[in-house]
């Protein structure tokens, strides 16, 4: 079982940014994320994406924001649970709060701090019967380096901010870049 003074859901800039906040306070975290490294959609979504709303920082690449951010809490040596999801809570005798998580970890805390932002994230993949074989193998769901699509032909399929913002990103770098929405 783990025993930590603040439990933060939530790995991204805002549960790591909690750690240095608690930390100030002399308060011990631990971290729990679904994900299996810290930084949340910065890191999953759009590491090489340049942010423009952080304070101090006119523009942050998305990793770059992280890897700061790491940097600035390991004085507070925080824990990590990584790559699990909380999905049981319980209020104890002593008032204190239990959570176990998908594989089965407690972690017990005086206080829970959600800063889930979008959550757990899971593609929404096409209605292709055979799209597993084409995975990691031309379909991508998310892009990790931009880099690797330099000289080449993408075809980005959604209607969100994200895609039409590696639309943008990539017809730079891409041979050719079609948006299909």
């Amino acid at each position: 079982m783990i025993k930590t003074d603040i439990l933060i859901i939530g790995a991204g800039p805002t549960g790591l940014f909690s750690v240095f906040e608690a930390g100030l306070l002399k308060m011990k975290c631990h971290i729990l994320d679904s994900l299996s490294q810290a930084g949340g959609q910065c890191i999953e979504l759009y590491p090489k994406k340049p942010i423009f709303d952080i304070p101090a920082y006119p523009e942050i690449i998305a990793s770059d924001l992280i890897e700061k951010l790491l940097e600035q809490i390991k004085p507070f040596s925080p824990s990590y649970t990584l790559g699990e999801t909380a999905l049981e809570l319980k209020k104890t005798d002593d008032g204190s709060f239990m959570v176990t998580t998908d594989k089965g970890t407690n972690i017990l805390a005086k206080i829970i701090a959600i800063a889930g932002g979008l959550g757990t994230f899971t593609p929404r993949k096409p209605n292709i019967s055979n799209i597993s074989e084409y995975e990691d193998n031309g379909v991508l769901y998310m892009v990790k380096d931009p880099d690797k699509f330099s000289g080449k032909e993408v075809i980005i399929a959604g209607g969100g901010d994200s895609a039409l913002d590696w639309t943008i990103h990539l017809s730079s770098i891409a041979k050719k870049v079609i948006l299909v929405h």
